[in-house]
C-alpha cells in the first residue's frame, strides 16, 4: 500500500532577474514582463512511496530534492501533476525553525510542538523524553540564544520526532550533532521504521542509502532518473558523479599537456588482479584461503604518501567492508612510475558468491581523489575444503562447551 503518490508534478517558479528600481522605470520600460525568468525545478516526476519504508531523494545540489519533498509535504503545491498522502506528516525541513532566542529551551519546546501539532497534554507527556532524548537537561530553563549550536539542533530534532507522525519528512537533517547523539537518532529512526511510519529524506550520503533505505529516487536538474532499491539507486548515482569526475579531470589533463601545464591528477589505477594463495591470477577466491587483492598503479610524477583504500559489495549491493592504507597505519612513501600494491588476506571470510570490489587512491590527507572505480570488478568466491557457513561473511569465531558441574 502507497503511503504517498506522485504522479506527473512538475513545478515552475518565477525568477526575477531585472526589477525595475522606480515606478517610473516599472510604468515606461516597453515589455511589462522584461525581467521576469521561468525556471522548472521539477519536470514530470512520478513514483510510489510504500508505507512502512525508508525512501531517499539524491542527486546534486539543485537537483530538485528539497522541492519535491516540500510539494509531498504540501509545502509547495505543484505547477502541475498530484501528489496523494495517506497519513499525518511531521516535516524535519529545518531543525529549531520556530525557535525564539529570549525564550527559554522550556518555552520553545512547547511552542514549537505546538506549531508541529501537538497537544498541551501530549506535550506534558512527552516532555521529559523531549529533553532527555537532547541532552539538555542542565540548560532546558535557560534562554536558547545562549545554546550551542549542537544544543539547538539536537532540541530541535527532539521536539520533531516526538510529534508521533505516520511519515516523517527529513531535509539532509538526518544526522546532526555529536557522534553520541546521531547514534541516538539512527537509532530512533530504527524504531519509528519498526513501528511502521514512512520515512522520507533527502540525503548525501550514500552510505545512508545503501545501508537504510528501502528504495529510492536519483534526480537530475529537476528530472527522475532512476527508481529502485538504495543500493541500485545509490551505485547509479555514485558512477554518474565518478563519471562527471572523470571527464572533468580529463578535460583538465588535456588542456594541461597542450599548454605545458602539469597535470592535475598524479597518479591512477591501472589494474587490478586477485591472486590466489601460490600467487596465481584468477577471477575466483576460494572461502577460508589466501587472497590477495593487488592493485597496480600509474604515478606521473613522485607523490608522497598516496593513500590506497578498497571497498566490498555484495551482489545485492550491500556494503560489507572497507579500509585504506591510512587506516590501517601503512606508509606508502614515494610513489613515481608504475608500480603495484597489495592487500594480502590470510583467510578469506567472505562466503561462497559474487562479490564487487572498489579501488581508489587518494592524496596523503584523504582529501583528493585521485582515481576511484565504483564496483568495477567482480570477484567470485567459491567453497573450499571446509563448510561455509550461512550469510556474507564468516565470523571465524570458536566454539567451546564447559558442563556445568
Amino acid at each position: 500500500m502507497s503511503a504517498i503518490s506522485v504522479d506527473g508534478v512538475s513545478k515552475k517558479f518565477r525568477l526575477q532577474t531585472d526589477q525595475a528600481h522606480s515606478v517610473k522605470e516599472l510604468v515606461t520600460r516597453r515589455d511589462r514582463r522584461a525581467g521576469h525568468d521561468s525556471f522548472w525545478a521539477l519536470r514530470d516526476v512520478s513514483l510510489e512511496i510504500e508505507q512502512g519504508s525508508m525512501f531517499a531523494l539524491v542527486g546534486h545540489n539543485g537537483s530538485g530534492k528539497s522541492t519535491l519533498l516540500r510539494c509531498i509535504a504540501n509545502i509547495y503545491r505543484p505547477t502541475t501533476g498530484t501528489v496523494r498522502v495517506d497519513g499525518r506528516i511531521s516535516t524535519l525541513l529545518e531543525l529549531g525553525a520556530g525557535f525564539h532566542p529570549d525564550l527559554t529551551g522550556r518555552e520553545n519546546v512547547y511552542m514549537n510542538a505546538t506549531i508541529l501539532g501537538m497537544s498541551k497534554k501530549q506535550i506534558d507527556a512527552s516532555f521529559d523524553d523531549i529533553v532527555e532524548f537532547a541532552g539538555v537537561q542542565e540548560f532546558i530553563d535557560s534562554p536558547v540564544k545562549i545554546y550551542s549550536s549542537g544544543m539547538y539542533v539536537r532540541l530541535g530534532f527532539s521536539v520533531a520526532v516526538h510529534v508521533d507522525p505516520e511519515i516523517l519528512i527529513i531535509d539532509e537533517v538526518i544526522a546532526v550533532g555529536d557522534a553520541e547523539f546521531q547514534r541516538k537518532c539512527f537509532d530512533y529512526l530504527y524504531d519509528l521504521r519498526r513501528k511502521g511510519v514512512t520515512i522520507v529524506v533527502v540525503t548525501h550520503s550514500t552510505g545512508t542509502v545503501e545501508a537504510m533505505c528501502d528504495g529510492a529516487a536519483w534526480l537530475d536538474h529537476g528530472e527522475l532518473q532512476l527508481v529502485g532499491t538504495g543500493p541500485e539507486v545509490a551505485a547509479a548515482y555514485l558512477g554518474r558523479v565518478n563519471e562527471a569526475e572523470r571527464e572533468a579531470r580529463d578535460a583538465a589533463q588535456t588542456v594541461a599537456v597542450s599548454t605545458g601545464a602539469v597535470a592535475a591528477e598524479d597518479v591512477v589505477v591501472s589494474g587490478v588482479e586477485f591472486l590466489d594463495v601460490d600467487g596465481r591470477a584468477s577471477g575466483t577466491a576460494i572461502h577460508r584461503e589466501q587472497c590477495t587483492i593487488r592493485i597496480s598503479y600509474e604515478a606521473a610524477r613522485p607523490v608522497s604518501n598516496p593513500v590506497f583504500g578498497i571497498a566490498l559489495h555484495s551482489g545485492s549491493g550491500v556494503h560489507l567492508t572497507g579500509t585504506n592504507t591510512k587506516i590501517d597505519s601503512v606508509d606508502t612513501g614515494k610513489i613515481d612510475g608504475s608500480g603495484h600494491v597489495d592487500f594480502v588476506i590470510e583467510s578469506l571470510p567472505l562466503t561462497p558468491g559474487d562479490y564487487e570490489l572498489t579501488v581508489a587512491v587518494n592524496d596523503e590527507f584523504v582529501q583528493h581523489v585521485y582515481d576511484r572505480h565504483d564496483r568495477a570488478w567482480r570477484l567470485a568466491v567459491r567453497e573450499g575444503t571446509s563448510l561455509a557457513p550461512e550469510g556474507l561473511m564468516d565470523l571465524r569465531g570458536r566454539w567451546s562447551l564447559s558442563p556445568t558441574e
